[in-house]
């Protein structure tokens, strides 16, 4: 399987954003598989954030991201992104990239949807 290193989390005050990317491994592309972000913080059960066909065309988000977060991929980079925009204290979270096997149009709804993930980046935001 795809090995997933996520990178771009820190810090940040509300109303700011923040790029997270995704890299597969070498060796192994992240082209043939639905892709997409989910979060977890300690108090709270993991929740699906965005997810995103094997060639980019469509995208699919949680309800509480649609309008401030993009998902997009370059197969070629083998790379996923996530550009956060308006930040919200409440997104505060850990964010994983993952991999998808089920129905990615319903991943971004349900985390139970993708398959595994890495080993996830930090995002704080401070009000």
């Amino acid at each position: 399987q795809v090995q997933l290193t996520e990178a771009g989390g820190g810090p940040v005050q509300a109303g700011g954003s923040l790029r997270l990317l995704c890299l597969g491994s070498f060796g192994s592309s992240i082209s043939n598989y639905c892709m997409g972000w989910l979060r977890q913080t300690p108090e709270k059960d993991r929740e699906g954030v965005a997810s995103i066909t094997t060639d980019g065309r469509l995208t699919y988000y949680a309800d509480f991201v649609k309008g401030r977060f993009t998902i997009s991929r370059d197969n070629i980079k083998n790379t996923l992104y996530l550009q956060m925009t308006n930040l919200k204290p409440e997104d505060t979270s850990k964010y994983y990239c993952a991999v998808s096997r089920g129905v990615c149009a319903r991943a971004a709804q349900d985390y139970r949807e993708f398959s595994y993930w890495g080993q996830g980046t930090e995002v704080s935001v401070s009000s």
